[in-house]
């Protein structure tokens, strides 16, 4: 009996730890089991919080870009004041309505096909030249609803096809039809910009890529045509197309005398002109930095600095020329000084130094005042020197980026490849623009007509094309 107590208790004591060890299994693996539930909770969570920290980044980008879009519009308030102020009193009207036309008509027609032509899916893949549609079928979603990332980058493309168009308006100042110019702005909005714009930025919707974007020189991968923020692309589309209709529609009145001498025709308000200027400036903030469309980085902040740098170092260069030639500094040339600089610097603006910048303003602000003069001497009358601003110092900067890219650049021992590319993409942007400019501008005038009467001429647009007058006299 003693023994079997024993046994007894033996068994009984195993059981207990049997029990216990089942016990405590079960707990470490109802322990385990909520560890993991809470593990998971927590990756669903950080989860969660990750696709809203990328939202939230998404929809500051939008902003940021959508700020940077409004500044851009704003810029047309500064040409109408640039133009008008360097134009003559009995035309400012004129002036005036031919600005706000470039944002109302020239939306309309970029919207209509101009858009899809520059980013939509090509006629020939690899090319460039998109096919001709509405714009929803580019920006909105596959179910049709509205994208608005897309619908973003959209309102940016339409105020810079608008800066396209304007600059046609100051190059064929006080001597060109109302109802011509409108048909030109829509040409230019709808096909002439955006093709070139294939060409280049053909890539940035993602649906297709242009030819100039993929050139290739170089070794390896090779390098294509650079122009961040316009100055070929913008500037000087908008510029050789100005050109164009300066030489077709021919000098104003009294401009050149029969003995060679130029006979200037001062503008009437220098105030307006300035302020124009300083709000083309301040509007620049938006088109430089605004074309890196996101906040990520902070590129945004070095490309205002050699944005602003490039502007102050053009417009001494300018004053400092104009002093030099006229005894005098003069205030029409300096205030261009300093908008060629802004046009100069907008190519190659996302990954230059500053010295580099300064460069490339001192250089755009001295290569303005030859290129007046030289138009001058070839008695090609352009009233507010948009096609040396826009389309000399356009150029001139797009090919900066081959010599200062502190990447691919000359001068920083990348060779001869990322120059080449660029002097590829002025060349190709002039011999696109400028002839179908030229012949689209014959077309008008042989058909519409394009020069006013010199009736009209001499009493001024304002009132036989408007029926009013910017500064009406009260009786």
């Amino acid at each position: 009996m003693k023994h079997f107590g024993i046994y007894f208790t033996l068994m009984a004591l195993f059981l207990v730890s049997v029990l216990n060890a089942e016990s405590l299994e079960n707990g470490e693996k109802e322990s385990l089991e909520s560890l993991a539930k809470d593990l998971a909770v927590i990756k669903a969570s950080l989860a969660e919080t990750k696709l809203a920290l990328e939202t939230t980044k998404q929809e500051a980008n939008w902003v940021w870009t959508c700020i940077a879009a409004f500044l851009v519009f704003f810029m047309q308030a500064g040409f109408a004041y640039v133009e008008a102020g360097f134009t003559r009193a009995k035309n400012a009207v004129n002036i005036l309505m031919k600005n706000f036309s470039d944002l109302t008509v020239g939306a309309l027609a970029y919207w209509l096909i101009g858009f899809s032509i520059m980013f939509g899916p090509q006629v020939l893949d690899g090319f460039g030249i998109g096919v001709p549609s509405f714009a929803e079928s580019l920006i909105n979603a596959e179910d049709g609803t509205m994208d608005p990332g897309k619908y973003t980058f959209f309102i940016f493309q339409i105020v810079f096809a608008a800066t396209a168009a304007t600059i046609v308006s100051g190059a064929m100042a006080e001597r060109t039809k109302f109802s011509a110019y409108l048909i030109f702005s829509v040409i230019i909005t709808a096909v002439i910009y955006p093709v070139f714009g294939s060409f280049a930025w053909g890539s940035l919707l993602g649906v297709s890529t242009g030819f100039l974007e993929s050139l290739g020189l170089g070794g390896g991968e090779g390098v294509g045509f650079h122009d961040f923020a316009g100055s070929t692309v913008v500037h000087s589309i908008g510029a050789w197309a100005g050109l164009a209709g300066a030489i077709v529609v021919g000098p104003r009145m009294g401009k050149f005398q029969s003995d060679g001498r130029v006979y200037p025709i001062l503008g009437h308000n220098m105030s307006m002109a300035a302020l124009g200027v300083f709000i083309l400036w301040f509007g620049w903030f938006g088109f430089n930095p605004g074309s890196t469309t996101s906040i990520e980085g902070g590129s945004f902040a070095k490309i205002a600095v050699v944005t602003h740098m490039a502007a102050c170092a053009g417009a001494l260069s300018a004053m400092a020329l104009t002093w030099y030639l006229f005894k005098k500094p003069e205030i029409g040339l300096t205030l261009n000084g300093g908008l060629a600089g802004l046009v100069a610097i907008t190519a190659p603006c996302d990954n230059v130094s500053i010295l580099g910048s300064v460069i490339i303003g001192l250089v755009a602000g001295i290569l303005v005042i030859v290129s007046v003069l030289f138009l001058d001497n070839r008695k090609i009358d352009d009233p507010v020197g948009a096609v040396s601003v826009h389309g000399v110092c356009g150029a001139w900067g797009t090919m900066a980026y081959g010599l200062f890219s502190l990447d691919t650049g000359l001068f920083y021992g990348a060779g001869f490849a990322q120059f080449a590319a660029q002097a590829i993409g002025v060349v190709t942007a002039f011999l696109w623009a400028f002839p179908a400019s030229l012949l689209m501008f014959y077309l008008i005038k042989k058909t519409v007509g394009l020069r006013v009467s010199e009736e009209e001429e001499l009493l001024g647009l304002d009132i036989l094309e408007h029926g009013n007058e910017a500064y009406p006299v009260s009786k």
